[in-house]
Order: structure tokens, then sequence, then C-alpha cells
């Protein structure tokens, strides 16, 4: 298999930005999903400035509830001083005018924190702080939606806790527990042990969760799907459609799986850097020689991506597709719904979580080996404050 395309995207939910190389850490691509916007409600008949904190008054704005966010476009511009900038593009709603009028604004990639007001933040249940950009940044996001609005900021190094059984620790104690019910652990105590608090393993865990911390992605640093699931997905589409891969919001997307659907139980790949791949044969799936060769970046895919109404939002528009040519999800219900932790939710894609380096360069292009396969589908465990659905966006 190979890498077909790579996509990051700045600003949370708004539309991605295809990319030929990618840095990939720990956290999830550089620069991938450190803003987010967020709608400020106007206060309650019940509640005054005095009373109410600013962070209660935010409602977070993902593309599955504002599909207004699918009319807005993002990419990269590099200043003369060599830094980088963010535009972002704001396109006129039209059913049937392809070049409509627009409107952009141009922000700093990395802007610097030391002006801008700090505030805290949630999202699905999991905290962090961010910063709201500059007045003149948010009065162009509120003046484009009709109501007030704030752009955040996470810089780099701050994170937010990954939640439910997403973490790659989590899925081994998963295992351990399974491998100690069914007699098949190698030793019952150090299964045990390994997961006490306090002890020498133990700590590890708490630092690996530590160093899995994401930005403003919903549950994962990664999303991967397969070229082939996705033709799969456009052949249920009338009249010749095709599935937009882009409303997937993927990462990566990788070409060259045996059947659609084959990544439902794989449990971790392995990227090969393209100039490091002469060796291997554009079949191997040789987990060993992977595990031999020091110089793959390893990528444990920990659990399914549950989809949600964000597939159907007419991009042109930014509202919902009517037609039936658009409606995509409706027609993944019928045999996708494949997870028993969440049964009304059809799969495509599995979240996953860089293994061990700290950051490693990956490319269009660059060869992707099968690492783990799993016996079964992994199940998805609901979050404490929020159901596992409407979590890519």
């Amino acid at each position: 298999m190979k890498i077909k395309e790579l996509y990051f995207y700045p600003i949370k939910s708004l539309r991605g930005i295809p990319i030929s190389s990618a840095l990939l850490t720990p956290q999830g691509i550089v620069h991938d999903r450190r803003f987010m916007l967020f709608k400020v409600n106007a206060l309650t008949d019940h509640s005054s400035e005095s009373n109410s904190k600013a962070a209660d008054r935010l409602q977070r704005m993902t593309v599955t509830f504002f599909p207004q966010l699918g009319l807005f476009t993002q990419d990269l511009l590099r200043s003369e001083n060599g830094s980088q900038n963010l535009r972002v593009t704001c396109h006129e709603a039209s059913e049937t005018d392809r070049t409509r009028r627009s409107q952009s604004i141009v922000i700093p990639l990395i802007p610097s924190t030391e002006e801008l007001q700090g505030i805290d933040v949630s999202l699905h249940g999991s905290p962090t702080r961010a910063f709201v950009m500059h007045e003149w940044v948010c009065k162009w996001f509120s003046e484009c939606f009709g109501w007030d609005t704030l752009l955040v900021y996470m810089p780099e190094g701050t994170t937010r806790p990954v939640l439910g059984n997403l973490l790659p620790s989590k899925v081994a104690i998963s295992d351990d527990r399974s491998a100690l019910a069914n007699g098949t652990a190698d030793g019952w105590f150090s299964s045990f042990t390994n997961y006490f608090p306090g002890h020498p393993t133990s700590a590890t865990h708490e630092q690996k969760e530590k160093e899995e911390g994401i930005t403003f992605a919903d549950c994962a640093p990664y999303l991967v799907v397969t070229e082939e699931s996705l033709k799969d997905v456009s052949s249920r589409l009338p009249n010749g459609g095709k599935a937009d891969i882009t409303k997937f919001r993927p990462n990566l997307v990788l070409e060259g799986a045996g059947e659609a659907y084959e990544e439902d139980f794989w449990g971790a790949i392995s990227i090969l850097p393209t100039d490091r791949n002469a060796s291997f044969s554009s079949r191997t799936d040789d987990a060993q020689s992977v595990k031999d060769h020091q110089e793959t970046l390893d990528i444990s895919l920990t659990q399914n991506c549950l989809r949600c109404q964000s597939l159907d939002i007419d991009y042109s528009t930014g509202t919902f597709f009517k037609s039936d040519e658009g409606t995509v999800l409706k027609k993944m219900m019928r045999d996708r719904r494949v997870d028993m932790g969440n049964k009304w939710s059809p799969v495509f894609g599995r979240y996953g979580f860089v293994d061990g380096r700290e950051n490693c360069q990956v490319n269009v292009g660059d060869e992707v080996i099968i690492r783990k396969r799993n016996e079964k589908r992994t199940k998805f465990c609901r979050f404490p404050q929020e159901e596992a659905t409407n979590l890519r966006s």
C-alpha cells in the first residue's frame, strides 16, 4: 500500500488543506486543528454579565451542527520574512454559481500569545487552555456568520486529554484483561501488576497518556482511511456519483488495500519513507521485517471512526443535501454499523496514534505496511459526558 493523499485542518471543521508531505508528531500533523471557532451565545433573562462566565456562553462550532462551516476554505501563505500565514476564505453560498463571490482574511499560522486573552474551553468534556485571537479576527468571523464568534488558538505544547478507550495504553490494558479472561496471558501476576498504581510500568502508561494528548481533533491525532473503502461508498451513490473524501476529514488516505473496509481489523501500520523503501515490495505485509527496520514510522490504530450527518453537507451552499445523491450517511447505514460500542453510527476509517518517535516526515507515495491485524473489530466506548457520535469534524 501507499499514501495517496495527506490532509490537515488548521482551523477545526473548516475544509482541509491537501499537502504532499507532512511532519507527524504524537499530537498530530504539525498545525493540525490548533484553532477552533466558538459561537458566543447571548445572556439569558436569568443571568447577567457579572455572574455568567464567558466560557459558559461558548458553543463549540463543528460542521455537524454548523454546516455553514463547509463554505470556508483555508490555505497556507508564506510571507516575505519566511513566516507562514493562514488564509481563510468564506465563499458565498450558491446552488448554481460555482464562481461565486468570496472574502478572505489572513492570520498568522503560529500567533504570539503575549497579547492574547487566555480562556478555558472544552471539547467533548476534554478541557484545555486556549487563547482568544485578536478582535479584528473574531470580528471578521462574526460578520461572516451573523453572530458573535470567537476564534481560539491552542499553542504548540498545549493539549487536551484523550477520552474513552482510544489511547494505545488503554487498548493494551483491555487486551491484557481479555488475555487473562481467556487464560492466554503470559503470566497473570505480571499482567495485573503492570497496571497497579505506583508500579514502575504504570508510570510509563501515565507518561504515555500525557504525550498522547490531542489538539482540537475530536478523538485522536490521526484518522486513516483507504481509497478502496471510498470506492465502495461511491458505488452506493446514484448516477455514477463519487463520494468526496474530504467530507470524511482524513489525515492519511491509503491506496492498495486488499478490499474495502479491510482497515476495520488493522491494529497498527508502519510507514516507510520514500527514500528507504526500495527493498520492500509494494505488496509486503511482513510485520517482522518492519519490526527489524529502524526507519519506519509506526501508527497504532485503536478505534473506529463513527460517522455522522456531516457527510451530507453541500459545500456549495453550506446546507445539508436534500437530493438522494447527497445523502451518503443513509446509504452507509445498511451494513456499516459494525461497531458494537455504538450500533447506530456507520464506521469509516480508523483513529491512530504515532508510536515512539517525536516527529517524522512522511510523503505522498510513501509505502505503508500492515504491522498488526486484530482478530475482531474494536469496540468504541462512550465518552463520560458525550455520546460517541458526531466525532469527526
